[in-house]
């Protein structure tokens, strides 16, 4: 798997373009479609997933879905994914785990030393509470694509949800 960051907004939300063999996926086109498109130039764009509807995360997916005649969150590639229901963020959040290679795709949900915040419409820190215990039964080694920032691992981030409420 191969993983390119795209910068796009200004929040510099974090548009991932990856390549599994000879597909490739966007994930978050949040902004400036032009430059995401370009970087998809040459490669065969088989999916759209988007982690939640906040304008940061999609300002730009209806050009991105017109472009490459795709709709978002439609699984239209055969690689093995699970999609984790991971609200609290907003109601709506999700994340893209690949068990192969260890990957998970966050989105809003877990960030390096931080999480989403949970005081914008829809947003519900219980909830983020349960997904933060939900995801701690998955492998230390995941290494986290967040929404905006830096990567990190499922055990670094682990070690401060007790600091998020205690629920976990």
């Amino acid at each position: 798997m191969k993983i390119e960051i795209v910068k796009v907004g200004y929040l510099e939300t974090n548009c991932y373009i990856v390549t599994k063999g000879k597909e490739t996926i966007i994930i978050d086109p949040g902004d400036e479609a032009g430059k995401i498109i370009k970087a998809g130039e040459e490669k065969n764009i088989v999916g759209i997933l988007v982690t939640h509807h906040h304008s940061d995360h999609i300002g730009s997916l209806k050009e991105i879905e017109e472009y490459y005649h795709l709709k978002a969150n439609e699984i239209n590639f055969n690689w093995h994914m699970e999609i984790l229901k991971t609200p609290g963020h907003t109601a709506d959040s999700l994340s893209f785990y690949f068990p192969k290679e260890q990957v998970l795709f966050s989105g809003d949900f877990i960030f390096l030393d931080s999480i989403g915040r949970c005081d914008l419409p829809t947003g519900d820190f219980k909830k983020m509470q349960a997904s933060l215990k939900m995801i701690s039964s998955y492998p230390d080694k995941i290494i986290i694509y967040p929404g905006h920032g830096k990567a990190t691992t499922l055990g670094y981030e682990k070690q401060n949800f007790k600091y998020y409420g205690g629920a976990v």
